[in-house]
């Protein structure tokens, strides 16, 4: 039979000086970790730094081996393994170039230049989507105050996002303009389904988690912006099933 004990919401257990105290059984207690973002991102750094180290030492011991054997299978073998570390030490790199310090390197940059870079490193990036892009750009001689490097590695991001989640089969409208003298991006993303909320859209990393995938980007995007001066902004229309992802940037004050 139970006993009446096991009935209990709460389990007892013997604390100092005799005395018993109340624990919340397993269904009560609230077992979830609130970490400081600060101290995530320093555990991640410090994490991806060492396994990169022992990644290139066994990279390093591996290629010693395939020169000191000459059997085909075995180098075979020896060359697949190096991909197999590759893969993983690209991964590491990727995430803590992501959890990087942002520190723009501002410089004057008109902006039809700008983006006329951008549509050329996207159509190197997607080669096989990029045709599926459709461009409004109307900028005349505005001058921005950005970091090309940066802003242009932001935009990227929201593209592979686009192309990689939940995409509907309509073409993305990217859109570049000045609005109340402001550089505004607006990309349009067809959806086939979209319920997440867009209330703190790029402020919660490391919350949607998937094979490879971290969802440390649109964090990144947002910080790269906010370093810029700028905001990110984001919007699902539910009628056209299309999210809206418009980012604001202040303009130069110099002159073309």
């Amino acid at each position: 039979m139970t006993s009446a004990l096991q009935d209990k919401r709460f389990a007892y257990r013997p604390a100092k000086f005799g005395r018993y105290m109340a624990e919340p059984s397993p269904k009560e207690r609230n077992d979830s970790l609130s970490i400081p973002w600060v101290d995530a991102v320093r555990f991640i750094r410090q994490l991806s730094h060492d396994l990169r180290n022992h990644l290139n030492a066994i990279e390093l011991q591996s290629v010693y081996i395939s020169e000191l054997e000459g059997d085909a299978n075995l180098e075979g073998e020896i060359s697949r393994l190096r991909e197999m570390i590759s893969g993983l030490t690209s991964t590491l790199q990727h995430v803590s170039g992501v959890l990087g310090d942002v520190k723009p390197n501002m410089i004057s940059y008109r902006a039809s230049d700008f983006v006329e870079d951008l549509r050329k490193k996207i159509a190197l990036e997607f080669p096989n989507e990029s045709s599926e892009i459709s461009w409004e750009v109307k900028l005349g001689n505005t001058v921005l105050n950005i970091d090309p490097q940066l802003l242009q590695e932001a935009i990227i991001e929201l593209f592979a996002n686009a192309f990689r989640h939940d995409r509907g089969k309509e073409t993305l409208t990217a859109e570049a303009r000045i609005d109340k003298n402001r550089f505004l991006f607006t990309l349009r993303e067809p959806k086939t389904g979209f319920e997440l909320s867009t209330q703190n859209w790029g402020r919660e990393p490391l919350r949607k988690v998937s094979h490879g995938h971290y969802g440390l980007g649109l964090n990144r995007v947002r910080t790269i912006l906010e370093a810029h001066g700028g905001e990110m902004h984001a919007e699902y229309e539910p009628k056209a099933s299309v999210l809206v992802t418009a980012l604001v940037l202040p303009l130069s004050r110099e002159k073309a």
